[in-house]
């Protein structure tokens, strides 16, 4: 636990709050690392059936703080990766690896780290003020982590224009691609979560764990592979009843 997030376990809902709403909730590159540990232990607790990401204030994520960067300068591609890239891969990776769906509600300013992490969150309501960019470019830093979580999220060509442009979308423009789940009035944002979250983490944690596997699988996989897939998985689901 830290000063720029908090983590607390209610009833089925793992919460996840970033909580420096003072700087746009900025993540340094030490809270990125804790962040994914949280995240992961989360999402392989039994008792847990849902993983809920939100952010304090105005801005949900400005993306990563750039005067959280470790003592010393990295000299070599693999300092620098170990040092600067790990702690953000390893957000991304313990979202993916979660076996509970991650949440994510988002509003104000969403940018860098914090678009990548919306993106990758298996289901993002937005506010309707909720503006999504990935400036890296304007310093000709290319953001290959920030599209290594919209990958298989928003149509490539959506994803070179954020990206080449690094011009700002609206959250009608977010859905419009995938990039979001849903758009709710900002009024209603809180509302909207806490009905999802209700109702996700009502239902049997096994059938949570079987759809989210099953998504992560069958993209991966030719339509008949899918099938079979969607077949035995639910049969391993169904026979575990009594």
């Amino acid at each position: 636990m830290s000063n720029i997030y908090k983590f607390e376990q209610d009833g089925l809902i793992g919460r996840l709050t970033l909580t420096r709403p003072d700087n746009g909730n900025m993540l340094t590159l030490q809270a990125a690392e804790q962040i994914a540990n949280v995240i992961s232990e989360a999402g392989l607790n039994p008792n847990c059936n849902v993983i809920a990401v939100r952010g304090e204030g105005s801005d949900f994520c400005k993306g990563r703080d750039p005067h959280g960067a470790p003592e010393g300068k990295p000299s070599t591609a693999i300092e620098m990766r170990e040092a600067l890239v790990e702690p953000l891969l390893s957000v991304y990776a313990a979202i993916r690896a979660s076996e509970v769906p991650v949440v994510t509600a988002v509003q104000g300013e969403v940018t860098g780290l914090g678009c990548g992490i919306t993106a990758i969150s298996d289901i993002t309501i937005a506010a309707d003020n909720a503006k999504f960019s990935t400036p890296e470019m304007r310093a000709n830093l290319p953001p290959t982590l920030a599209m290594l979580a919209h990958l298989d999220r928003i149509p490539p060509k959506a994803l070179m224009h954020m990206v080449y442009s690094t011009s700002t979308i609206d959250a009608q423009r977010a859905v419009s691609i995938g990039l979001v789940s849903d758009v709710v009035a900002l009024s209603q944002l809180e509302i909207s979560m806490e009905s999802l979250l209700n109702r996700i983490s009502n239902y049997e944690r096994p059938s949570i764990v079987t759809c989210k596997k099953y998504l992560q699988r069958a993209k991966q996989v030719d339509y008949q592979n899918a099938n079979d897939l969607a077949g035995n998985m639910l049969a391993v689901v169904l026979s575990s009843r009594k």
